[in-house]
């Protein structure tokens, strides 16, 4: 032969093709029999693709509990507290506003009250120290006459 050529290897036998009919791929050793009653509950899980697989039960997550059914009433356009803060102040403000102006008003009536009772307490005064008589008669009262006297003399003395 040529001994500037490798020896040529035997084919290694080819692989048998997976045949679901035949069971010569598998060893002939006697096969473990598992019981529904040895084996634990399984559950059903959703995988990552949205696939349900099987899982023993103990080994699978807590169940997700169930969420509070959620108010879908329309919420007020202010929050209710909010509105309180608010209705609060108004009212503060206008009981503040409404007292200073009342109080504005008491000052007033009682400047113009003392202005106008001194004038009716001037009137009474002048009223009490005027005589009777002159009040009664005008002829009796108290009269007062004025003479005027104009006396001329004329000298000529030249």
């Amino acid at each position: 032969m040529n001994e500037h050529l490798p020896a040529v290897r035997p084919a290694a036998p080819a692989a048998p093709a997976y045949d679901p009919v035949t069971l010569d791929l598998y060893p002939s050793a006697p096969a473990a029999v598992e019981l529904a009653a040895e084996r634990g509950p399984v559950v059903w899980v959703p995988d990552a693709y949205g696939r349900m697989v099987p899982m023993p039960k103990h080994l699978a997550p807590p169940p997700l509990p169930m969420p509070e059914p959620r108010d879908l009433r329309p919420l007020p356009l202010l929050d209710p507290l909010a509105q309180r803060f608010l209705g609060a102040g108004l009212g503060g403000g206008a009981l503040a506003a409404g007292t200073g102006y009342g109080i504005g008003e008491v000052i007033n009536a009682a400047a113009g009250f003392g202005s106008g009772a001194a004038m009716w307490i001037a009137l009474g005064v002048l009223a009490w120290r005027m005589p009777g008589r002159a009040l009664a008669d005008g002829r009796r009262g108290s009269t007062v006459k004025i003479r005027k006297a104009v006396i001329k003399r004329s000298t000529f003395n030249a």
